[in-house]
């Protein structure tokens, strides 16, 4: 069983690439197992629940300027947990990195 942050790098990049990235990262750690990759997979998919939420819920209900505001905000989240898996640590996404872990945390 692999279990460090350069064994699990790549797929952990590679899950912060749209939905279907870190579908497909999800999908090649099942047999893995990897935790480094595994913590990026949990981040990733609150990620993309929030910016769904941006998208649909905080725009027909607030507007489109709040939606672009928490855009530029979840997209800088997205570049620290990047930038986190590219330097092989473990980066919490802000505010919401906690319950995403804990939310996840079967996957």
């Amino acid at each position: 069983m692999e279990n460090t942050a350069s064994d699990g790098k790549m797929l952990a990049i590679i899950s912060h690439f749209w939905v279907i990235g870190t579908l497909i990262s999800w999908v090649l750690n099942l047999s893995k197992k990897n935790t480094f990759t595994a913590f990026y997979n949990r981040q990733m998919i609150g990620w993309h629940l929030l910016t769904f939420l941006n998208g649909w819920l905080i725009y027909n209900y607030l507007g489109g300027f709040i939606k672009w505001i928490l855009g530029v905000i979840l997209f800088i989240f997205w570049i620290i947990s990047l930038f986190g898996a590219i330097t092989g640590k473990e980066k919490l996404i802000p505010v919401f990195g906690t319950y995403f872990q804990n939310f996840f945390r079967s996957l």
